[in-house]
């Protein structure tokens, strides 16, 4: 293959990669959440590297297995998955239109973490579906370990909290 027979399918392994779901929260691609972290193309195929939310995610071999299928589904194959732990994911990769996705799934998005004060006492948050500060946190886990359980106190309604890691 050329280098723009290269390039453009790793244009479109990007473009089918930002189609795919994450599996805990399908409002979001595995893209927006940030853990698509490199395409490369080359004669042998492709190679995608994921770095997992944290080292003890229970989709990550799921998310692997998506992403080999999906690829190869749509031609681009075949797709080896490196796995990199470093550098650690963090909720700042996560881009400004999966934070919005959250928030309009009714899931607070985290803030920055170069924006986050260590705090005793948990900041209060805005109600992803009234848009109150009106919030107290009701338990340190959600659904998962890396959300937050808050009810907002204006509109009466549960919401999670992507916590910022």
């Amino acid at each position: 293959m050329c280098g723009a027979e290269l390039k453009d399918r790793t244009q479109e392994a990007w473009r089918v990669l930002a189609q795919l779901p994450d599996p805990e929260v399908p409002v979001i691609s595995l893209v927006e959440l940030g853990i698509v972290r490199d395409v490369r193309s080359d004669d042998d195929g492709l190679d995608v590297v994921l770095t997992p939310t944290y080292s003890g995610c229970p989709a990550t071999e799921l998310i692997a297995a998506s992403v080999v299928e999906a690829l190869e589904a749509a031609g681009l194959g075949p797709v080896r998955v490196t796995t990199r732990r470093a550098p650690a994911w963090t909720t700042d990769w996560i881009s400004d239109e999966g934070r919005r996705k959250l928030r309009d799934y009714g899931i607070a998005p985290p803030g920055r973490c170069g924006e986050q004060v260590v705090r005793f006492v948990p900041k209060a948050l805005n109600c992803p579906r009234c848009e109150s500060g009106n919030t107290e946190r009701l338990s340190a886990f959600g659904s998962t370990a890396c959300k937050a359980l808050y009810r907002c106190l204006a509109c009466g309604e549960p919401f999670e909290h992507f916590k910022p890691i």
